[in-house]
């Protein structure tokens, strides 16, 4: 199955090598589109993980947080989401380089879970991805119903 440039779908487990490299998965190297020039924006997500964006689709977010009104919450938010950002390009091996600071926010030791999420890539420690996954599957079985309504039934 053939999906959209820059769609990514799946789950893959990697090692992360002591130069603190991860490979970004065949697929997903194949999904993105040549305009990202074999480059991703990594920067903190949301849920303790990494998130790793095509730069086209980065580019979309920081449009987004530019057009935001500069409310203090707006600045906080902002300042949180982008200070740990940088541009990476993958290597001959498809290693991408991950950033002291997210490893340590994403408590990223040697084995991460990789999983594609439509418009972007998320990183994970796998024990932190599983009990995420339990406490929140578990606190929103009506909400996960109803959305799934909404978009797939």
């Amino acid at each position: 199955m053939s999906y959209s440039s820059n769609t990514f779908t799946g789950e893959y487990t990697y090692t992360v090598d002591p130069k603190s490299r991860v490979n970004i998965p065949a697929k997903f190297r194949q999904a993105l589109s040549p305009e990202n020039d074999n480059s991703f924006a990594i920067t903190k997500g949301m849920d303790q993980c990494i998130w790793v964006y095509p730069v086209v689709e980065w580019n979309k977010v920081l449009t987004k947080l530019r057009e935001q009104p500069s409310s203090q919450t707006n600045r906080a938010f902002t300042r949180d989401y982008s200070r740990f950002a940088s541009t990476v390009s993958y290597d001959k091996q498809g290693r991408i380089l991950l950033s002291t600071e997210l490893m340590n926010y994403a408590e990223i030791d040697r084995q991460v879970t990789i999983i594609g999420m439509i418009n972007k890539v998320e990183i994970w420690n796998p024990g932190l991805l599983k009990k995420f996954d339990q406490q929140i599957l578990s606190q929103n079985k009506k909400a996960f119903n109803e959305l799934a309504e909404k978009i797939i039934l």
